[in-house]
């Protein structure tokens, strides 16, 4: 496509995807299918440049009101403004005066305006952020503003971190390990991994680095019973199960049919035989009861405001608002409290969501615990440490707090609890030690 026709693309989704009311990476995903005749490279300049006006929108829409010299929709100056093709591209695509324009706007001393609008945050937002990060609180509204790494973590199941890197040196792709999980490798740029033979032979998949330490904290072992209770497409399964070498019982629980069906491939890329995935109608289900009592670990990623992963989905700053934060809590709330009836005495339950509010993280674990005095908080980094990961600036308060201006990756929040044993259990235990 024409560098010009591309850019009036980039406008026609800018006008869907502010509406806001569908994921952004969905409504890029129907484009595509609309528009078979889009070659790679304008599939990635279309969406890097309606992504970087995702990211800066409050900014670029301050900027682009200032300045009304150039015709166009209000998403068409977006567009211009987010252009992120290459200088050859953009000057095929802009006018000469689009592109002064462009220029003069984007040389603007962004320090004199508010913060909020430096930062292209909403405003509730921005003051939740300042409230419960103070000084840090610009590093992190900065970090937010830059496009995520790309993480894979290694199927060792299959194959070992060294042969991965081993590999990609081989095919000239910059690589290097992730800091904390031994399992993860960042890569440099965005190869085409679906073109490659590590990708397709399962000996990795995509997924944060701040992901796949929540597998670390489970820490499930070789033949137990392990529930993921809210499994999405599988990416924590799948690393669950590796870990437990493809023996006893995984079970992949979601509410959404949709979700678990993208689990399929990836299990079968995976090579893995233990996991079972289980659609549910609610945290409540019949089959979620069979198993009270019954299971060794939980892991519950709980449906969240995914504040923490505005790198990736810059939308979501957009598409959330204060009072869908209070609904996402009553339903936190709620599957914590299921998925907590599932363990045996003495089994392990990770809470955790990619989000950077209290709100959603201390604040349901700390209330349940409250509530709830057969259970205990297990620390977090006493945890890691034993999995051989060092924790050192990864816990707050017994509990892991990834950022991204502290550690490169989505904003995650994990607590660790453990169901205390009962007197009868701690007698049959004393009783077998007598003997």
């Amino acid at each position: 496509m024409k560098p010009r026709d591309l850019l009036y693309t980039a406008r026609d989704v800018l006008r869907d995807m502010l509406r806001f009311d569908a994921a952004a990476d969905a409504v890029l995903s129907r484009l595509f299918r609309a528009k078979p005749q889009l070659g790679k490279t304008d599939r990635q300049i279309l969406a890097d440049t309606v992504y970087q006006v995702l990211r800066h929108l409050r900014l670029f829409q301050t900027l682009a009101a200032t300045d009304e010299s150039i015709g166009g929709a209000m998403e068409l100056r977006l567009a211009i403004l987010g252009w992120s093709g290459n200088a050859q591209s953009l000057h095929a695509a802009l006018s000469p005066e689009q592109l002064d324009w462009r220029k003069r706007l984007l040389a603007q001393d962004a320090m004199a305006l508010p913060e909020a609008v430096r930062w292209s945050l909403p405003e509730w937002l921005a003051a939740a952020l300042q409230a419960n990060y103070g000084a840090e609180y610009p590093a992190l509204a900065q970090a937010m503003l830059r496009p995520a790494p790309l993480d894979l973590r290694v199927n060792v199941q299959k194959t070992r971190r060294e042969a991965v890197l081993d590999v990609f040196a081989r095919l000239n792709l910059p690589a290097q390990p992730t800091p904390y999980s031994p399992w993860g490798v960042r890569l440099e740029g965005k190869p085409a991994l679906q073109d490659l033979t590590v990708f397709r032979e399962g000996w990795v998949e995509v997924q944060d680095e701040g992901s796949q330490l929540l597998a670390v904290l489970l820490a499930p072992r070789r033949g137990e019973m392990v529930v993921d209770f809210c499994a999405g497409a599988g990416g924590k399964t799948l690393a669950l199960g590796a870990m437990m070498r493809s023996t006893g019982r995984l079970y992949a629980f979601d509410v959404a049919d949709y979700r678990l069906a993208k689990l399929k491939p990836r299990l079968l890329r995976s090579g893995l035989s233990n996991v079972y995935p289980v659609a549910i109608a609610h945290e409540r289900d019949e089959r979620v009861r069979r198993l009270a009592g019954k299971v060794d670990r939980v892991l519950v990623d709980a449906p969240c405001s995914g504040l923490g992963t505005l790198r990736r989905n810059p939308d979501m700053k957009w598409r959330q608002k204060p009072e869908d934060i209070a609904e996402l809590r009553t339903k936190q709330a709620s599957i914590l409290q299921s998925a907590a009836t599932l363990l045996k005495p003495g089994g392990r339950l990770v809470y955790a969501t990619c989000s950077i509010l209290p709100e959603e993280n201390s604040g349901i674990f700390n209330a349940f615990l409250a509530a709830h005095p057969d259970f205990e908080r297990v620390p977090a980094d006493t945890v890691l440490r034993q999995q051989g990961v060092d924790g050192e600036g990864l816990v707050t308060q017994g509990d892991l707090q990834l950022l991204p201006n502290r550690h490169a990756t989505d904003g995650f929040y994990a607590a660790v609890l453990q169901r205390r044993p009962t007197s009868s259990d701690r007698g049959e235990a004393d009783a077998t030690l007598s003997d």
